[in-house]
């Protein structure tokens, strides 16, 4: 019989902003599989302390597809992706307007626009702020999060400058198992555009894959780092194999190894807004509502190259668990400390 584990003691932890200690995080993810219940509760008190029952809805847009020199080996748009998906540069502004109109009319608090690529051009960055110019003038309580790869400082200011609130830049593994999955750029390198992005004023938006054949202390490793950097926001996603790609072979992630992954996030890192991101209708299955209990923020519309739950279901979803959508009003209350 397995030693009792104390989940809220994790809880209580978390509220008073102390972290498990590494053996607690490793315990998580090894638990019995029938302490699940009482896992999510407990991350669940840490939620909802921070969140309460609300949930923050994200649409992704792909300003531009494939192209790209790195080689991560998860990714369809990769140097060594072989997988068959649309080839594009950087859409116009008309379109990503249009995308935002979209966000906004399925109930996304958020819209993210991503670029395939090792980092933007001077004319990618100039290009961008417009967009954002533009759909911070029709939608000024729109939240603008942007993907473009490497940074440094002084194109974060400018994105900035432009509107944008959040930059999402993944360090997506742990340190020690970061060149099993990309040799075109180091652990190292996302790391500086995290601080990069920190020093210029913007909110980080920065998580991980889970499923690439890591280990649990990976998990784990990547989890404390992501405490150490106070990101913002967490997106856990979990990998969905594209054939074609070097990973196209991977076992999916079991739905109870990615809620308990979901919770160690939450008990880390208390206070970031954790989104169960891609890959997490393929791998989480009809246990996807779960996630809500240490998440609070999911994405709608599919991903970069793959589907996902459309909006209607993800709201039908989120309220027969007795969650509500985060609306504009919300959002003024949280900023206020109302909520």
């Amino acid at each position: 019989m397995s030693e009792t584990i104390d989940y809220a003691a994790y809880a209580l932890r978390a509220l008073a902003g102390e972290a498990p200690t590494r053996a607690g995080a490793l315990a998580l993810l090894a638990a019995p599989d029938g302490d699940l219940r009482a896992m999510l509760l407990a991350a669940f008190t840490v939620r909802e302390h921070h969140f309460g029952r609300r949930v923050k809805l994200c649409m992704l847009r792909n300003a531009r597809s494939g192209h790209c020199s790195e080689d991560c080996h998860y990714c369809s748009q990769s140097a060594l992706s072989a997988a068959e998906v649309d080839t594009y540069r950087m859409l116009p502004e008309k379109t990503l307007v249009e995308g935002a109109r979209a966000a906004v009319a399925r109930g996304a608090r958020r819209y993210c626009m991503v670029t395939s690529g090792r980092g933007p051009s001077a004319r990618d960055i100039t290009r961008v702020r417009t967009v954002v110019r533009a759909i911070k003038r029709e939608f000024p309580a729109l939240e603008i999060c942007v993907s473009l790869g490497i940074l440094d400082e002084e194109q974060a200011r400018e994105l900035k400058a432009a509107g944008v609130g959040w930059v999402n830049h993944n360090l997506n593994t742990s340190e020690r198992f970061h060149a099993a999955i990309c040799t075109t750029h180091t652990y190292a390198d996302r790391v500086r555009t995290v601080l990069a992005v920190k020093r210029a004023g913007l909110a980080a938006c920065c998580g991980g894959i889970i499923g690439m054949g890591e280990s649990d202390d990976d998990i784990v490793d990547l989890a404390f780092a992501l405490r150490e950097l106070a990101v913002d926001a967490l997106p856990v996603n979990f990998l969905h194999p594209i054939d074609g790609t070097p990973l196209e072979g991977s076992a999916s992630v079991t739905p109870v190894k990615g809620l308990k992954a979901l919770c160690l996030f939450r008990f880390t890192n208390p206070a970031s807004e954790i989104r169960a991101a891609g890959g997490r209708e393929r791998n989480l299955g009809a246990w996807q509502a779960l996630a809500l209990y240490p998440a609070n923020s999911l994405f709608i519309e599919g991903y970069l190259t793959t589907d996902g739950l459309a909006a209607e279901p993800t709201r039908h979803m989120v309220e027969a668990l007795g969650f509500s959508v985060e609306d504009d009003e919300d959002a003024t209350l949280s900023a206020c400390g109302e909520a």
